[in-house]
């Protein structure tokens, strides 16, 4: 349901699953290469389904400016889809979300003990979540 243009910001602690919850889109759209974390290279590049996918990390910003520094605001005029790990690190000069999904560990710490919250952000937002969960819906008996 994601459309060329769209912002993505992924939120949660450390070991939430940010790239794991990446990954597992990427795999869905069809990746077989590795999806690995961009903390040290601040973005890979992924072109699958004819879509092109950038991926974020900006958990190493000490400032925001370094968001403006790197020149990253190029690829959000780019036309692809953002996703973007610690947004809070690059606020205020990061576009706004489309879609912001919290990812949570819940306190008995186990692998079934994760949530994730998704809030649309814009309208673009609320027609994407709105197509996932008619989707997701099963057919009636």
């Amino acid at each position: 349901m994601l459309q060329p243009g769209m912002v993505v910001w992924l939120d949660g602690d450390l070991g939430a699953g940010k790239t794991t919850l990446v990954r597992g889109l990427m795999r869905a759209l069809g990746e077989t290469g590795p999806v690995k974390s961009p903390t040290y290279t601040l973005v890979e590049l992924h072109v699958v389904s004819g879509l092109n996918l950038y991926h974020f990390d900006f958990y190493r910003f000490n400032q925001a400016e370094e968001y403006l520094d790197a020149g990253l605001d190029d690829y959000f005029s780019a036309g692809g889809i953002c996703l973007v790990e610690w947004p809070d690190k690059a606020a205020p000069y990061l576009p706004p979300a489309d879609i912001h999904i919290e990812l949570r560990t819940l306190p008995d710490g186990s692998e079934q003990g994760r949530i994730a919250v998704l809030h649309a952000a814009s309208a673009r937002g609320r027609t994407c979540l709105a197509g996932v969960r008619s989707s997701a819906t099963p057919p009636p008996a």
